[in-house]
């Protein structure tokens, strides 16, 4: 990756991820007065005031550059998603559906060593700036959190990650892709210093006590590591850190159609956009309808509903089923034909509804699976069944462990669809990818090879980053 900083540029990189706060980022400073001379220049870290709208431009960036841009992709990659007959099959955006992701047409990998780079600035300006700073444990708990974020999903798509610590050229240029073990051993560090810093509760730019979810704090920090734990296999710590989550009264599980409103008792952790307009999301599935995906480049873009198996897994009367998913009959045809569309954010009105990151149903499903795996299976039911419940089910009739597990893995479909990659990600990490794409594949016109499970990395970053190697079958 290409990190040819000094301090200058060092400046100019934080002023850009920051210029959108300077009129619209209330939501998360609550009205911090902000001018462009708090973000530039010598005066970057000299007060809290400058310090929460540079932490704060992370997230926005997040929201407009990170994680929140690929669920469309993993679902057509995977098996939730699948492209309207309408689409034209010669475009690139089609490249995502069959399974032939090209480095040229996936920039995540950009954008998130960019946000890795802002928190690095972000925690070594807060270490070293002699100003006195009332707030300094928030905004390093929030850039640490920040960096294990974004390296989650950064090693979750490509596998080894340079592991980038520090502003300093003279070592990033240098580095080689560290194994996704060592990466995810980084993340977990991270975020436990994360929950050194953040506190219990909510927290605004200012550092006072709010109930606005738009920044993470100590819960946030602690879910994240639940999810990592269960991916590398670590029951115990997973079912620890999702323990401490689930005892805590702040977070209740809400019923469906509450799930995604603003500052939800669900909700764990959650972006707000830019003057917190209408979310990413009911602008890709419900702004437009039928839903329109912008892939990479951005001048190409497909049409997709939910595919017919994802639809077949809902049981009757699953109230998710009737808040999540809409349903429209095209006409246009005979007979008609009815396709299905994401359907968990449904307002168009600012600041309603905010981009759920972390929410309290998957940290149920996280212990049950933890659970199970460590053959609790009483208890793994019982968080099972206490998201079923939620959905107006009955609950589970898994009797032994391989059938529990299969049903936690269906139960996550149905919850966590379309949500922040999380298929492609739990397929895997419970290593059932290669089966179940083999099966899809030839559905979809494509093929299927183990080294898919990662994408590309971009050529310009290998161009510029001499050490670094290319996923193998690329």
């Amino acid at each position: 990756m290409e990190f040819r900083f000094n301090i200058n540029r060092l400046i100019l990189i934080l002023a850009a991820l920051c210029s959108p706060l300077l009129n619209s980022c209330e939501k998360y400073l609550d009205g911090t007065d902000l001018s462009s001379g708090t973000i530039a220049g010598t005066e970057a870290f000299v007060s809290d005031n400058s310090v929460s709208a540079i932490v704060t431009g992370t997230f926005l960036n997040m929201a407009s550059s990170g994680p929140l841009n690929f669920p469309s992709l993993t679902g057509l990659y995977t098996d939730e998603l699948v492209p309207l007959p309408s689409t034209t099959s010669n475009t690139p955006n089609w490249s995502s559906y069959q399974n032939a992701v090209q480095a040229s047409n996936i920039n995540f990998w950009t954008s998130a060593y960019n946000m890795i780079y802002a928190a690095n600035a972000a925690i070594e300006g807060i270490n070293t700036t002699p100003a006195m700073l009332y707030n300094k444990s928030q905004w390093l708990g929030e850039s640490y959190f920040s960096r294990a974020f974004i390296y989650y999903y950064l090693t979750n798509l490509y596998g080894d990650a340079a592991l980038t610590l520090t502003t300093d050229y003279t070592v990033n240029s240098r580095l080689h892709r560290a194994p996704q073990p060592e990466v995810f051993q980084q993340i977990i560090a991270d975020l436990k210093t994360a929950k050194g810093y953040l506190s219990n509760d909510y927290r605004n730019g200012y550092g006072t006590t709010t109930n606005d979810r738009a920044r993470p704090n100590k819960w946030a920090a602690g879910a994240l590591l639940s999810k990592i734990y269960l991916t590398i296999k670590d029951w115990k710590n997973a079912e620890s850190e999702a323990d401490s989550i689930l005892s805590n009264a702040t977070y209740q599980l809400v019923t469906p159609s509450q799930v995604f409103l603003t500052n939800s008792k669900e909700t764990i952790w959650a972006l707000a956009l830019k003057n917190d307009e209408k979310t990413y999301e009911y602008s890709l599935y419900n702004n437009n309808m039928p839903a329109i995906v912008t892939l990479e480049p951005k001048t190409y873009s497909v049409q997709v509903c939910l595919s017919g198996g994802l639809l077949s897994l809902f049981e009757a009367n699953d109230a998710r089923y009737s808040a999540w998913v809409r349903t429209t009959t095209h006409t246009g045809v005979s007979p008609s034909v009815d396709y299905s569309f994401p359907n968990k954010y449904k307002s168009g009105t600012a600041g309603a509804e905010r981009s759920v990151m972390l929410r309290l149903a998957d940290i149920y499903l996280v212990r049950a699976e933890a659970r199970a795996r460590q053959n609790k299976l009483e208890e793994a039911k019982s968080d099972l069944n206490g998201v079923r419940a939620r959905a107006g089910l009955q609950g589970t009739t898994a009797g032994n462990q391989t059938e529990l597990l299969a049903a936690i893995w269906r139960e996550r479909r149905v919850e966590l669809f379309t949500e922040l990659g999380n298929r492609f990600f739990d397929l895997k990490r419970t290593n059932t990818i290669d089966e179940v794409m083999t099966a899809l594949a030839p559905q979809k016109g494509a093929v299927w090879s183990s080294f898919k499970h990662v994408w590309p990395i971009p050529q310009n970053e290998l161009t510029y980053g001499p050490n670094l190697v290319q996923n193998p079958g690329y």
